[in-house]
């Protein structure tokens, strides 16, 4: 599988999507023990409906596969969604759907690559997301990145049984620390620098 390093860390990168991952996609989002932590889980996806999703993400939102480093393996995906050019906010969504890359920090990367890709290169001032309030490996992950919680929504999904609440997080551009977007640019212009200034007028 031929993956692009869009956004790169330590663990893993962050490439556009692979319609030829569309199996490895129906699988994850049907396998309930990842769909409990997901909005989706009451939704059957069926190999074209997969794709379908797949090829809606690829056009209208800011959308990754998340591939780990060493084997150049698709793991999951995340992305921004929602993408407002007017007010500079989106809605960011991550999930792990490898699990045996689980509780490897993966997740954590990932979304710091992304939050980097959505302040740093498309100038956006918010960004929020939604968690279900079970989920706590993902509560700790948010937070670990610098999410903050700012409200939720009561009794506002049905799982196993109960309603449970949503909890709401968001991140402004100024509490984030760029991993590396900035820290490439500023190399960059080091560089640059010490080759001396280049023109590029007539």
């Amino acid at each position: 599988m031929k993956y692009f390093r869009k956004m790169i860390g330590k663990k893993c990168y962050l490439s556009p999507i692979s319609l030829d991952d569309v199996e490895r996609y129906t699988e994850w989002v049907n396998d309930m023990e990842i769909g409990q932590f997901m909005l989706f889980s009451a939704t059957v996806f069926d190999l074209d409906r997969e794709r379908e999703a797949l090829q809606k993400l690829m056009k209208e939102t800011a959308s990754f596969a998340i591939v780990e480093n060493d084997t150049n393996k698709a793991v999951g995906n995340s992305g921004l969604f929602g993408i407002s050019e007017i007010h500079r906010h989106a809605e960011f969504g991550c999930f792990i759907g490898d699990k045996t890359y689980w509780n490897q920090g993966i997740g954590a990367e990932a979304t710091s690559l992304t939050l980097d890709y959505g302040f740093n290169v498309l100038n956006l001032k918010n960004i929020f997301l939604h968690v279900v309030d079970y989920n706590q490996r993902a509560i700790r992950c948010y937070e670990k990145v610098g999410f903050k919680y700012v409200g939720k929504h009561r009794k506002y999904i049905f799982m196993a049984g109960q309603y449970r609440d949503i909890l709401i997080y968001d991140l402004l551009a100024d509490e984030f620390d760029s991993p590396y977007v900035n820290k490439l640019f500023a190399q960059s212009t080091s560089e640059d620098a010490g080759r001396g200034k280049i023109s590029f007028e007539p």
